[in-house]
């Protein structure tokens, strides 16, 4: 089976992104995560793919690069809207379904720069003294000194994998605010089993969960290994928040043909 596919990256965090409006592709975990595999397939963090939805421009399925569905991938969304915009299924703006709900976004394809409306936050829980939010995704935030200085890989699989978080387990965001307001962060993400360039829900529950305890409006800048993006958000008196974006770049990388066994 010879399948057509597209690259696309959202501030390092990459995917491969196939149009499934026919129905035609049916791909089994293993298969996924052999065209995820970075040496041995194409080489991604996930796979989507775009379908057909009645009420809206497109549906969302994304998978992580272990082969398994999961939850909302925030990057992955708005890679998403850059390519239904390179398909011309969208002008300038989107309105599509993803596992969390419905989605708004706009594009600015000249720099190819997306902005996605995420799903409001229900308030932070807290695990030994730490923020928890689920933005699409549940996320854990720990506060660092000096997010370089972390050991990523070994601290966030050693939290992911606690059992309180079982079976499906947690994605480990570090973050450390800088004396201008911007927030630097560093992601381990579950399903990957790696530090991300980047994660778009991880971004947003670091945000949201600096502005703690206060209220109005906010617009936070987060520094990751990717690159730069920015989160919009109100907060109200329960620490809940909405009107929530996520804004950054989304940028098509190459396409080409597989051959899936």
């Amino acid at each position: 089976m010879l399948l057509p596919f597209y690259k696309y990256q959202g501030t390092g965090n990459d995917f491969i992104i196939m149009d499934n409006r026919q129905s035609t592709i049916a791909l089994n975990t293993e298969q996924i995560a052999a065209l995820c595999d970075r040496r041995m397939g194409i080489g991604a963090d996930g796979l989507m793919l775009l379908e057909a939805a009645e009420g809206y421009d497109f549906r969302m399925v994304y998978y992580n690069a272990d082969g398994n569905e999961s939850t909302m991938c925030g990057n992955g969304g708005r890679c998403i809207v850059a390519f239904a915009h390179r398909i011309n299924i969208i002008n300038d703006a989107a309105h599509f379904i993803a596992v969390d709900g419905a989605h708004h976004a706009t594009i600015n394809a000249a720099e190819s720069w997306v902005t996605l409306q995420m799903i409001n936050v229900a308030g932070i829980q807290y695990h030994e003294q730490d923020p928890i939010l689920n933005t699409g995704s549940p996320h854990w935030v720990r506060w660092v000194e000096d997010t370089r200085s972390v050991d990523v890989f070994h601290e966030g699989r050693a939290i992911r994998q606690q059992e309180a978080f079982q079976p499906k387990g947690i994605n480990v965001n570090f973050a450390t605010i800088h004396t201008d307001g911007s927030i630097s962060v560093r992601t381990y993400e579950r399903g990957v089993e790696a530090e991300t360039l980047s994660c778009g829900t991880g971004v947003t529950a670091v945000a949201i969960a600096s502005a703690k305890d206060k209220l109005g409006s906010f617009q936070t800048t987060i520094h990751t290994p990717g690159g730069t993006l920015q989160v919009q958000f109100q907060k109200s008196t329960d620490d809940s928040a909405y009107d929530v974006w996520l804004s950054g770049p989304a940028t098509f990388v190459f396409q080409g043909t597989v051959s899936v066994e």
